[in-house]
């Protein structure tokens, strides 16, 4: 496979970065060959309507397209790009990623913080030898903290709580020096705010385990730099691998707190806008180490954007050997969830084998649909049902807000608003415009693909009608002569007609000859073909 240069941008609530990388897929690895940051300060929205106000939305949009110039000045074939915190509480959030993908091309996934931290641990992973130790990663953003208990393997605990560096400076800091009045409320709020990820951490943990604290993020950098400036005279290049001690920590906390915020510009190492808000984000690193219990922090360079490149070789095969596991985190999580609601697994994934297969028979023929899509409509199928868990009647809707509200990890916030609605429309009435979480999807050919998987969705369900695997096997056969589908059904038991099953082809095949503009037939391998 040829090197490919890939961009990787993170719009977060304090700062907008990009990571453009070299991508040799033979080894497998990546080399930065470029990065760009810009502070635009999402995170300060109006505080009447909590949306983006249009000066950071301004800001936001040329940093976007420098960043995107910059990008294609490189030869970079791919752009990702992700938004976090700031982007996902706001009411103009989303409106906000409509305008750069109008304005700019580039497409914005909305993550949610689990997420985030999953994307955090890839980028880690990929830049520091975790051995067979666990590791304590923590990054500091401008909206949120991400706190995640790790081995070499996985993920063991995930978190984001809503304690950044920017947040906590515009809700409780009003001094210059920060008071000590304001400084004991801001710990204190800290302390309850990680309280539950802390202990979380500590279930995780395996009794005589001692793990190694990881810090990522501009906060945790800007200490690193500053003490390695007093204890070296220098700053290490890079600073990856880079220890600080909690005892100097400390000292360069408590001297910082009583600097004005001019005083703390003078400071070698800070920059403008991190002199505001470097107080409060290095409180909640002392507390989570407090808390943690851990002496020691040691600095990595490769957090959020690192791990989404990690993410897209992943997705794209690219990666083999430790990462491996990585590779399956969706399916993975959407079984797990598929649990969680008492799904009967089994008769989930002998529906979703019908649909998987149903896809891959007509692809080319009556849609152009690819992996991703594929691998949507495998987990809807598997959790179509999840609704019963609520209530039987209609579960198909109670399904749509479970899987929503699900913390299905590797799902963008799109592709779960996806994969939600195609697990909706499995029964019933099929969608609509007056249906306004799938009238809210941002372009027609979201809409589309909801459409046409929840009818492939459709027939998948009817073909597992007795909850028995009665039918083995479906052969697709498409007559382009005169638009006739012609499903020939495999029994499991030879002599069963499979009549309920036909019966329901029949009830559920309207949507699909609909939407693909074809005649639907079908016959039981040992019958005369039967139409519908």
């Amino acid at each position: 496979m040829n090197q490919q240069i890939v961009a990787a941008i993170d719009i977060g609530t304090n700062s907008i970065h990009m990571v453009i990388v070299k991508i040799d897929p033979d080894l497998p690895a990546f080399t930065v060959i470029a990065k760009e940051k810009d502070t635009v300060r999402l995170g300060d929205r109006d505080p009447l309507t909590s949306k983006l106000t249009p000066e950071a939305i301004a800001r936001s949009l040329d940093t976007l397209k420098r960043c995107r110039d910059l990008a294609y000045s490189l030869a970079a074939t791919q752009i990702i790009a992700v938004a976090t915190s700031a982007t996902r509480e706001a009411p103009n959030g989303e409106a906000f990623l409509r305008q750069i993908e109008s304005e700019l091309g580039i497409v914005v996934n909305l993550i949610s913080g689990q997420e985030e931290a999953r994307r955090i641990y890839l980028g880690v992973l990929s830049g520091m030898d975790f051995d067979e130790q666990p590791h304590i990663i923590i990054d500091i953003g401008g909206g949120s903290t991400e706190l995640i208990l790790a081995d070499v393997h996985e993920p063991r605990f995930l978190s984001s709580t809503k304690v950044g560096a920017v947040r906590l400076f515009k809700d409780f800091v009003t001094t210059d020096p920060i008071s000590d009045s304001e400084l004991k409320v801001l710990r204190a709020y800290v302390k309850g705010m990680l309280e539950r990820p802390v202990d979380d951490i500590w279930r995780n943990l395996q009794l005589n385990e001692v793990p190694r604290m990881i810090g990522t993020s501009g906060t945790i950098e800007t200490i690193a730099t500053i003490h390695a400036k007093y204890e070296l005279g220098t700053v290490p290049d890079p600073l990856n691998g880079y220890e600080i001690s909690r005892k100097d920590i400390e000292k360069i906390v408590k001297k910082l707190a009583k600097m004005s915020y001019k005083e703390r510009l003078d400071v070698s190492g800070i920059s403008e806008r991190r002199a505001e808000i470097i107080v409060p984000g290095a409180v909640i690193l002392l507390e989570a180490m407090r808390m943690l219990k851990l002496d020691s922090i040691t600095i990595c360079e490769r957090a959020l954007r690192e791990g989404m490149i990690v993410d897209w070789m992943l997705a794209r095969g690219m990666i083999g050997s430790r990462l491996r596991y990585q590779n399956e985190v969706k399916n993975r999580n959407v079984l797990k969830i598929a649990q969680k609601y008492h799904v009967d697994l089994e008769y989930g994934k002998r529906v979703a084998e019908f649909a998987v297969s149903i896809f891959d028979q007509l692809k080319e023929k009556l849609h152009d649909w690819d992996v991703a899509e594929k691998e949507l409509l495998w987990s809807a199928a598997i959790l179509h049902n999840s609704g019963v868990y609520v209530s039987h009647s209609s579960h198909h809707k109670h399904s749509y807000y479970l899987i929503r509200n699900a913390e299905l990890l590797g799902f963008t916030e799109l592709e779960l608003e996806l994969l939600a609605n195609i697990a909706r429309y499995h029964r019933k009435s099929k969608p609509k415009k007056k249906h306004q979480p799938y009238n809210d999807l941002p372009h027609k050919q979201y809409q589309l693909m909801v459409r046409q998987l929840s009818a492939i969705l459709r027939l998948a369900v009817a073909l597992e009608r007795r909850n028995k695997g009665a039918i083995a096997l479906v052969h697709c056969k498409y007559d382009r002569s005169d638009r006739t589908l012609h499903f020939e059904l495999q029994p499991s038991e030879v002599g069963d007609k499979c009549s309920l099953e036909l019966w329901n082809l029949s009830y559920k095949k309207e949507m699909f000859e609909e939407e693909f503009d074809v005649k639907v037939l079908a016959n039981v391998s040992q019958n005369k073909l039967a139409t519908l």
